[in-house]
């Protein structure tokens, strides 16, 4: 299904107001899809950093409790942006999903052409 192919609509990896998903409609070479691919990358590298992090704490037996519980919240933020950006790049591939209105990041498909 090549569905997105065809709108040209990109979740990016930042929300709007209210948390509400944001999208850039267009070829993929402006700057705000640079800007996207950039922020993504980040992300990502960010969490690889975030995961060798978590290993040695979960490692360390003299982890305090706050400790892992911070390095949990850390994870679980980023575990959110990696899924944005996973997210993102299966709807630019065509690949719907099954998600309605109700999930964070908006629904899987953006319907821009009938």
């Amino acid at each position: 299904m090549i569905e997105n192919a065809q709108n040209n609509a990109r979740l990016l990896p930042w929300t709007g107001l209210g948390g509400r998903p944001c999208y850039v409609v267009g070829k993929g070479t402006g700057r705000v899809s640079r800007a996207a691919d950039k922020v993504e990358a980040l992300q990502l590298g960010m969490a690889l950093e975030l995961l060798d992090h978590a290993d040695d704490m979960l490692a360390d037996a003299q982890a305090t409790e706050p400790q892992l519980r911070h390095v949990s919240a850390a994870l679980v933020h980023s575990l959110r942006d990696v899924h944005r950006v996973a997210r993102s790049r299966g709807l630019r591939l065509g690949i719907p999903d099954d998600s309605g209105d109700e999930h964070p990041s908006g629904p899987g498909l953006v319907r821009l052409l009938p």
